[in-house]
């Protein structure tokens, strides 16, 4: 009796458990992982107190969110390399449906258009220091870029100012990375503008990390509304200094927290006009959009969408405001730094002195002189390499022998010219004559063949006349005196 009930709750249980593979969850679907990273403690220049503070906050945010969270504090440059390194075996042992966050707070450098993260233990005496003893940003991203992820999220308060002496000459911020350019699936933001330095604010928590604790957890924001609330909660925060940026390539949704609705979280001012932003318009769009309201919602409008035509058709709009001086100057720093990147990433001396026809008096006008210098050393090599490359010919215009060395043809090849072709190689038809070895002399037969056929003694000529026969014979034929004999010699020798 009591096998048939064991058997009827096997039965149950393994149906239950099979009903729950199939029934598709999030957490099956999306895995989470997360890598904060704060720098605090550094050892040649002052502490940053609240970088500590930020991946502390955002260890419990993310915690929260359903990410799996590693947290590691006051790296050196090896330690940060195996922890990227760590977290990256994480994510490919992870799957496909993964999610891969990174958050870091600390300093950060540009040298040479190139984005650094700071170790701890960096001590530079040069700029030229800074790429052996820092972490380059492209690192961290193609690191991640290349494991077949879900989503990439990389959030990045490391634009604070510049604490080391020796690096004098380098750049304000950061440089500008778009994620456009790399793999797919990236989202990218930065605590301030390209350039700009962010500040590490008067409470616990830097402001950038400040507005993403209280924006990220409310509930069914999507990361591009998450971001463009951050950027105007920084702005507000800071009263116009400091304005996030980011970048996005991403090609899923993805929401920090999911929920019904945001309706019961308090939205941030402006924020329910946002709908307008979204797409690249032009400067004359958003003159029609930004026509009859006021400037405070104008402004929150233009912020959330941080593009050069938004801030320029406040500009022109709102001229007596007086948030228009702080815009017009993120609006030319902005600028600035878009002809920065094309400068660096087509990276010739062409690119560097239109940089410099412009913004020959920025903080980046000395790193694009000596990139210029380092582009004309280069160019001042390239043209004997490439004299020193053969030029390639064409199939039909190949050379037919060996010894003849190919030409350049003046004209582009065509079927027309097919007789000039043949021309050529005819021409190295007395070339071939010339090269001939000349005939061989011939000799006169052997003396004993003319001893051999001789006549007998009592018949045949003295020696001496046999010797001056064929000499005549050989040299002038019969037009000498002692001819006559010559020929009678031979003449018998031919009976004989």
């Amino acid at each position: 009796m009591r096998r048939p009930v064991l058997r009827n709750l096997f039965l149950a249980s393994s149906l239950l458990a099979l009903t729950q593979l199939m029934m598709p969850t999030k957490a099956a679907a999306e895995a989470r992982l997360a890598l904060v990273i704060g720098q605090s403690a550094y050892r040649t220049v002052p502490e940053l107190p609240n970088a500590a503070n930020d991946a502390k906050g955002m260890t419990e945010l993310l915690g929260n969110a359903g990410f799996t969270v590693t947290t590691a504090a006051n790296l050196a440059q090896n330690e940060m390399r195996t922890a990227i390194s760590d977290f990256a075996g994480k994510v490919s042992a992870s799957g496909a449906d993964t999610v891969a966050l990174v958050f870091y707070a600390g300093h950060g450098l540009q040298i040479d258009g190139e984005n650094y993260l700071v170790p701890v233990d960096l001590d530079p005496k040069r700029e030229a220091d800074i790429p052996l003893q820092g972490v380059r940003l492209n690192d961290l991203l193609n690191t991640l870029g290349a494991l077949p992820t879900r989503a990439r999220i990389f959030m990045l308060d490391a634009c604070r100012n510049n604490p080391f002496p020796a690096l004098s000459g380098a750049g304000h911020g950061l440089a500008i990375v778009d994620t456009k350019a790399g793999a797919p699936g990236s989202f990218i933001s930065y605590s301030t503008s390209p350039g700009a330095e962010a500040e590490d604010g008067s409470g616990i928590d830097s402001p950038y990390t400040t507005a993403a604790l209280s924006v990220a957890k409310q509930p069914n924001l999507p990361i591009e509304e998450v971001f463009k609330r951050i950027r105007i909660a920084v702005a507000q925060s800071t009263d116009g200094r400091q304005i996030p940026w980011e970048s996005s390539s991403l090609t899923t949704d993805f929401k920090f927290f999911g929920g019904e609705s945001s309706s019961q979280q308090p939205a941030i001012p402006g924020a329910s006009a946002m709908a307008l932003a979204g797409g690249t318009r032009s400067v004359a769009d958003w003159r029609k959009d930004l026509q009859g309201k006021e400037p405070k919602v104008a402004y929150e409008l233009v912020i959330a969408d941080d593009t050069a035509e938004a801030y320029q058709a406040y500009i022109e709009m709102y001229t007596q405001d007086a948030r228009t001086p702080r815009l017009r100057t993120v609006l030319e720093r902005r600028r600035q730094m878009l002809a920065w990147e094309r400068a660096v990433a087509i990276n010739t001396r062409a690119s560097f002195e239109a940089y410099l026809a412009n913004w020959d008096n920025s903080d980046l006008a000395a790193t694009a002189r000596r990139l210029l210098l380092r582009v004309q050393n280069r160019n001042y090599v390239l043209p004997a390499t490439v004299a020193a490359t053969p030029a390639p010919v064409a199939v039909a215009m190949a050379p037919t022998c060996p010894c003849s060395a190919p030409s350049t043809p003046a004209t582009p090849v065509n079927p027309t010219v097919a007789p000039i072709i043949k021309k050529r190689v005819d021409d190295t038809t007395p070339k071939r004559k010339v090269v001939e070895t000349p005939p061989k002399p011939r000799r006169p037969p052997p003396d004993e063949v003319v001893y051999e056929r001789a006549p007998p003694p009592d018949r045949g000529p003295p020696p001496g006349a046999v010797m001056q026969g064929i000499g005549i014979g050989i040299g002038i034929g019969m037009g000498m005196g002692g001819g006559g004999r010559g020929s009678d010699y031979h003449n018998d020798r031919g009976r004989y």
